[in-house]
């Protein structure tokens, strides 16, 4: 029999380094010859793709209610669950998403102070089921993270990410409700301390995925909790 498949989310604020983390475990993955599917949310199919446009770059997304950003996010996750997330795991592969219904739980249930039993619910219908066996919470302070997020806009091209333009205030119900729901869900969640530097947050990981699931050599670490 071939090797299951295994879908792990990362989580975080802006600029708590998801993006390089994942890129850095899906190199370590490969090179221990696992197949390596990388996601974004929302995105990563061509309706999904569509919907991130209008949610972070469309100017007629300024006046999006809090309710229509729910469903737009719930919308492109139901897509990507059923067109290649489940495909992917079914043939073995290592499943790494930037973001998943966690996002929605904390960014519109939360900090948009949407009703948390609805953000559940329509959370429930968009993944039908498929939950990912680990999330890492890469947890950084939020002035950090934005300090972090305004750093990498100035040195990039393009329109400017609506969700990077909220206030400090937001940003701090966002920590804070990340790690709420990481202490609530402590048997998928795992917390990592995103301050340290890049190799340390990697080395972190790698740890994490040692313990939990016996992939890759002996390495020692900190980070995490």
């Amino acid at each position: 029999m071939g090797q299951a498949g295994l879908f792990i989310t990362f989580e975080g604020s802006e600029g708590c380094g998801k993006s390089t983390q994942i890129r850095h475990l899906s190199q370590f993955l490969r090179s221990l010859e696992r197949e390596v599917v990388m996601l974004r949310e929302p995105g990563a199919t061509p309706i999904g793709e569509s919907i991130r446009n209008l949610l972070q770059y469309d100017a007629s997304a300024s006046a999006m209610t809090p309710e229509a950003e729910l469903f737009l996010f719930a919308a492109s996750r139901a897509q990507l669950v059923r067109e290649v997330i489940r495909p992917a795991l079914a043939r073995g592969a290592v499943v790494l998403c930037d973001r998943f219904l966690d996002s929605t739980t904390v960014y519109q249930g939360v900090a948009r102070a949407l009703d948390s039993g609805e953000v559940s619910r329509i959370n429930d219908v968009a993944v039908g089921g498929t939950l990912p066996d680990l999330t890492l919470l890469l947890d950084l302070d939020a002035a950090e993270g934005r300090r972090r997020a305004a750093t990498r806009a100035a040195t990039t091209t393009g329109p400017t990410d609506r969700m990077e333009q909220e206030q400090e205030s937001f940003y701090e119900a966002v920590r804070e409700g990340y790690l709420k729901l990481a202490a609530e869900q402590s048997g998928r969640f795992v917390v990592v301390d995103a301050s340290l530097d890049e190799e340390g947050v990697e080395s972190a990981i790698r740890k994490v995925l040692r313990e939990r699931f016996q992939i890759g050599g002996e390495e020692e670490s900190h980070g995490i909790h």
